[in-house]
């Protein structure tokens, strides 16, 4: 079933037009990888998506519901929860604060307790550090509450955008695990990344975007093994 279904999608900035009627869609059960280069309109797609940026043209559906014209928050409610690029935690709060951010739209305290249990089982090292600043931890400790944050809000539907970015090696590893970990757990994932090795690695869909048109698409292990993805994002 369909919990996601964009067409059509035109969005420009000024008279830049940095997506070009793209079409795409997510299965409820699907980790969806959208790669390409930089400027490719990846970022905008999600943005779009989120209700960040509204389309000159073209439609999102969300869960069965029009969603083009919403704003964000509205989205947030509805089960749609995204993790931006550079991560975008609030520095100057705790890591239980920013935790209980990401539950704004919920209001049953035992069930956000409960969540909050579920993710500091997830991420053991947020509860280590829930009453640390969210500014002192380090990349990919923020990366983890970022992600943590999102999953508060019970979403079905997850947007990370560029989740693996400044991370070393090591937790690079342990945020794809995490990822792969969060959609074991029943969360749809629709996953823009650079590392495009890793992404495909994970994802069961894929989409390449090349300045702001959909030029391949298809299952994710037969891209990994396509000659064109191997020569434009695969080379070491």
């Amino acid at each position: 079933m369909s919990l996601l279904e964009v067409k059509d999608l035109n969005v420009y900035y000024g008279v830049i037009q940095a997506l070009k009627g793209i079409s795409f869609e997510v299965d409820q059960g699907d980790v969806i990888a959208l790669i390409g280069a930089n400027g490719a309109g990846k970022t905008t797609t999600l943005h779009t998506v989120s209700g960040l940026l509204k389309p000159k043209t073209g439609s999102i559906v969300f869960d069965g519901k029009d969603v083009t014209h919403l704003p964000g928050h509205k989205l947030v409610s509805m089960g749609m929860a995204h993790v931006p690029e550079g991560r975008r935690v609030f520095a100057q709060l705790s890591v239980l604060q920013n935790l209980k951010m990401g539950a704004y739209t919920r209001s049953d305290k035992s069930e956000i307790d409960a969540t909050l249990e579920q993710i500091y089982q997830r991420f053991p090292r947020l509860k280590e550090r829930k009453n640390q600043l969210a500014g002192t931890l380090s990349g990919g400790e923020q990366q983890m509450l970022a992600m943590g944050r999102a999953l508060m809000s019970h979403p079905k539907l997850i947007l990370l955008d560029e989740p693996s970015m400044g991370l070393s090696p090591i937790y690079v590893n342990e945020i794809f695990s995490i990822i792969d970990s969060i959609h074991k757990d029943g969360v749809t994932v629709l996953l823009v990344e650079q590392n495009a090795k890793k992404a495909l690695s994970i994802a069961n869909k894929a989409y390449v975007l090349e300045t702001g048109n959909i030029t391949l698409r298809g299952n994710a292990h037969e891209l990994m093994n396509d000659e064109r993805i191997k020569k434009a994002y695969l080379s070491e």
